[in-house]
């Protein structure tokens, strides 16, 4: 546990710079982003997911605007994976984290065509 923690406390320095320069803090959304979509078979699902906060950080920031029905799907979508009443409890393994995915993939294709306007806001905006 001891090498564990030295590696996450090397990385929580390091990340440090990030916290105060947003362009930084974008860049490694958008790296976090290309190395979901790598995950076997739910990779392209969940790689929306920091995108989706992203955006709602940007909303919060005055820096976009977002639609309420959007914003509802998308807090509607953090509510249901944060809040561990799942259908299949995320104790099971595999399974488990079926029904987080499947949410995420509606709630990502409720709003996959704001996700993508906001993308190339966002790309067009660095």
């Amino acid at each position: 546990m001891a090498d564990y923690k030295s590696i996450l406390d090397k990385a929580t320095a390091e990340a440090k710079d990030f916290v105060n320069n947003p362009s930084r803090m974008d860049a490694l959304l958008q790296q976090m982003e290309e190395k979901l979509r790598q995950v076997p078979a739910i990779g392209e699902t969940v790689s929306g997911l920091p995108v989706m906060i992203a955006m709602v950080k940007s909303w919060i920031k005055k820096e976009y605007e977002v639609s309420p029905k959007v914003l509802a799907i998308m807090a509607g979508a953090f509510l249901y994976l944060i809040k561990g009443k799942d259908l299949i409890p995320d104790s099971i393994p595999v399974v488990g984290i079926a029904d987080d995915v499947a949410v995420l993939g509606l709630a990502l294709k409720l709003v996959e065509g704001d996700l993508d306007a906001y993308r190339q806001w966002r790309d067009a905006n660095k």
